[in-house]
């Protein structure tokens, strides 16, 4: 079979034998953003609040070379955010591609599997890079996404102008300022490196934005 997408996350289900999973109540709306959108109503949806949890919210920051991930606990009385976890898969180098891929695929289905997180975020595709990089985008993309669809989390494409938003109040910030801000609003004292795990720290804090 052909992959020439694009898919949506019930496609990739579809085709590893999964059937899509109805959105969790306390996803505020959709799973994922329309083109334009910066942010979603917080807390309500269709005129009541959902049962409050704590959630896990993984975020993720997808490559072919570097992987970045963490984990938040949400905090269902006050929405305090906290760390659980947070790494870089990093397959060796001098592996061809589809090694590489192939060990992604498994550390972060792993990471997954174990710490067992309610819903995930990652940063939507965006214009401007040339063509080499676009299609090394996709191809990290398309093996977190089906990480995420065959666990059947919810996913939430978040545009880097939002994310930045979520965690510093301007779209415009820069690394270092996200960097910053995502150790102040998770306690930490030194920002995880590589910067990978930075930025999937950020877009699981944009999620955490973002529920009731």
């Amino acid at each position: 079979m052909a992959l020439d997408g694009p898919y949506t996350v019930d496609d990739l289900l579809a085709m590893t034998g999964h059937k899509p999973k109805a959105a969790p109540k306390w996803l505020v709306g959709p799973a994922s953003l329309p083109a334009g959108a910066t942010e979603l109503k917080d807390g309500r949806h269709g005129g009541r609040r959902y049962p409050a949890k704590d959630l896990r919210l993984l975020g993720v920051d997808p490559g072919t070379l570097r992987v970045g991930w963490g984990v938040v606990r949400r905090g269902a009385k006050d929405g305090a955010l906290t760390l659980v976890e947070c790494g870089c898969i990093r397959p060796s180098p001098k592996l061809d591609l589809k090694a590489r891929l192939c060990e992604i695929f498994a550390e972060l289905e792993g990471v997954i599997l174990r710490l067992k997180p309610d819903a995930a975020a990652l940063e939507e595709t965006f214009a401007g890079v040339n063509m080499k990089s676009a299609i090394a985008m996709g191809e990290g993309r398309g093996i977190a996404l089906l990480c995420l669809a065959r666990a059947k989390l919810e996913v939430l494409e978040i545009s880097p102008r939002s994310i930045k938003q979520a965690v510093t109040g301007s779209g415009a910030s820069g690394k270092p300022r996200v960097a910053a801000m995502v150790c102040a609003q998770l306690g930490l004292k030194v920002a995880p490196k590589p910067e990978d795990v930075t930025d999937a720290l950020a877009a699981a804090i944009a999620l955490g934005r973002r529920v009731g």
